[in-house]
């Protein structure tokens, strides 16, 4: 288990750990790593054996979608069917960084990620470590929190369950994360824009970015 756990720079993450997670994620593997605010768990969020993996190690019910990191906005015509003007904004002002935006989700999008919601959860990561893990492998990964649904995340790696440790391919550790609520989700997938949750990104800060 502990050939598991590699230690990694959160601000200038050692390439070669990258590869070898991306390789793994590559493979329909699951790693975990470290985000701006808790440990994530990431798997090729297109493949339907890898989501299934993430659900079961999360003991997440099957009706509670996941959202996924893409590593640029060029990926996003491939995920969603439309992009509206206040998403534009919304993107134009907070990403990377901690905002989920939730929009209609193409057909080919796997079911089990969205939960037959039709819909899907979207941010680019600014962490550093979440940020070189999602370019290195060019494609959507889970973006769930690395702990049992319904529990606290995790800030440090000693915070993971022993099952989560055992179910999990690879652990990036960098040390003590800043914890806190996680990303603001947003809803644009109507002419009214939904707050499902006020995180890291205040309602106010939202607001304020969709008048001008």
């Amino acid at each position: 288990m502990i050939k598991k756990i590699i230690g990694i720079d959160p601000v200038n993450p050692e390439p070669d750990s990258i590869a070898k997670a991306g390789k793994i994620i590559r493979n329909n593997g699951i790693v975990i790593f470290p985000a701006k605010c808790l440990y994530g768990v990431a798997a090729n969020a297109l493949n339907e054996k890898a989501i299934k993996k993430v659900f079961q190690l999360k003991q997440r019910p099957l009706n509670n979608p996941i959202l996924v990191l893409i590593p640029d906005k060029s990926i996003l015509p491939d995920l969603v069917k439309s992009i509206s003007e206040p998403a534009k904004k919304l993107m134009d002002a907070f990403w990377p960084g901690n905002l989920t935006l939730v929009f209609e989700a193409k057909d080919n999008i796997p079911r089990l990620l969205t939960a037959n919601t039709g819909k899907i959860g979207v941010r680019i990561p600014s962490h550093p470590v979440a940020k070189a893990l999602v370019e290195a492998v060019n494609f959507p990964i889970t973006g769930t929190s690395a702990n049992l649904s319904g529990h606290k995340g995790c800030k440090q790696t000693g915070q993971l369950v022993p099952s989560i440790l055992d179910a999990v391919d690879l652990v990036l550790d960098a040390g003590i994360l800043k914890g806190g609520t996680g990303s603001s989700i947003v809803d644009v997938t109507t002419s009214t824009i939904n707050v499902i949750r006020e995180g890291e990104i205040s309602q106010d800060k939202i607001n304020k970015t969709l008048v001008f």
